[in-house]
């Protein structure tokens, strides 16, 4: 019987082939053998009036494939082909598949990652940098068949584009320029991969300038210019700072000479007047004595007390050699009262 022959799956797979053949041969059974687990089984729908079996391309073979499962994980799209030629993608989750007719033959990763790119290139001053350009993208989710069948290896295409816009950009500064605009140059990378990658299924999240290092003696010369100008700026600050204390120290000392003159004005003037009521006090309690000889008494009074202070007062001397004859204490008291004298003009 035809349908005996169609229904038996183990009849096509070569399992117990014996068996197989007597069952074929022997009339149909009331129910259908059940198949194995794990394979597919269908059967010919009979049609009204046939007697006879019907084409060979009619009847469907019975068993084809496995029933695979396919678990892809969170923020990863696996793609399907189906005899070699894309069938979907799947999101996901578990998924079914009818192995080996379909297979997943990769899986694109919705993950944001990241790509490092160093370029080496120079400024309008003709010193030579290294950029670290630090590049952030992902896959496009609806965009996931161009990320996987347009590119092979977008790293590189990246860090090609990255390499094409920092060597027309940086060219155009000087350094000290180039660290003040890497805000500038970050924007730019950015643009400009946005609008190549947006058609490969990429999107480029950030562009950004983590480094710029000139070579190791163009740092030290720069170290060396702030270095100097900074020395520079210090002494400027130094000079003013010494032409404030001179200044304030002239001004002091020109106060202090004002006061001492104003302090040496009144004691002359104090000593005047003690002078004037010592004469009139002992002129009138002595009689026979002149002004001038109650002045001359005070005149060697006041040199024997100088010369009492200087004796007190002196730096380690202790001998003073004066003048003793009564005709060298007559010049003294003189010359003592011409000086005192010619101070009060």
């Amino acid at each position: 019987s035809w349908r005996g022959l169609s229904s038996d799956p183990r009849r096509f797979l070569g399992r117990r082939t014996g068996l197989a053949d007597r069952q074929a041969r022997s009339p149909p059974r009331a129910a259908a053998a059940r198949p194995p687990k794990g394979f597919f089984s269908t059967q010919v729908a009979s049609r009204p009036g046939l007697s006879e079996p019907p084409p060979l391309g009619a009847a469907n073979m019975a068993c084809e494939g496995f029933c695979c499962c396919v678990c892809v994980r969170t923020q990863t799209v696996g793609v399907i082909e189906r005899f070699g030629k894309f069938s979907k993608l799947k999101g996901p989750g578990l998924s079914c598949m009818c192995w080996p007719f379909e297979a997943v033959v990769g899986k694109v990763s919705l993950r944001i990652r990241q790509l490092d790119v160093n370029c080496e290139t120079k400024t309008k001053d003709n010193v030579f940098v290294n950029v670290v350009i630090s590049v952030q993208y992902q896959v496009i989710l609806e965009k996931s068949f161009d990320a996987y069948y347009k590119l092979t290896n977008p790293e590189v295409q990246i860090q090609a584009y990255v390499f094409d816009v920092v060597r027309s950009q940086l060219p155009k500064m000087e350094l000290d320029e180039s660290f003040s605009n890497k805000e500038s140059i970050a924007n730019e990378v950015k643009a400009h991969l946005d609008e190549t990658m947006a058609s490969y299924g990429y999107s480029i999240v950030k562009a950004l300038v983590t480094d710029i290092s000139p070579d190791a003696r163009v740092k030290m010369s720069m170290n060396e210019i702030n270095a100097s100008r900074r020395l520079r700026e210090a002494a400027k600050e130094k000079a003013e700072a010494d032409k404030i204390v001179q200044v304030k120290a002239a001004e002091a000392d020109a106060e202090s000479k004002y006061l001492s003159g104003v302090g040496v004005a009144r004691q002359r003037q104090a000593i005047v007047g003690g002078l004037q009521d010592s004469i009139i006090e002992f002129s009138g309690e002595i009689a026979g004595t002149t002004p001038k000889d109650v002045m001359d008494l005070l005149l060697l009074t006041q040199y024997f007390d100088m010369l009492k202070d200087v004796g007190a007062s002196g730096g380690g001397g202790k001998t003073l050699f004066l003048p003793h004859a009564p005709s060298s204490v007559g010049e003294l008291q003189k010359s003592m009262q011409n000086g005192l004298m010619g101070n009060l003009k």
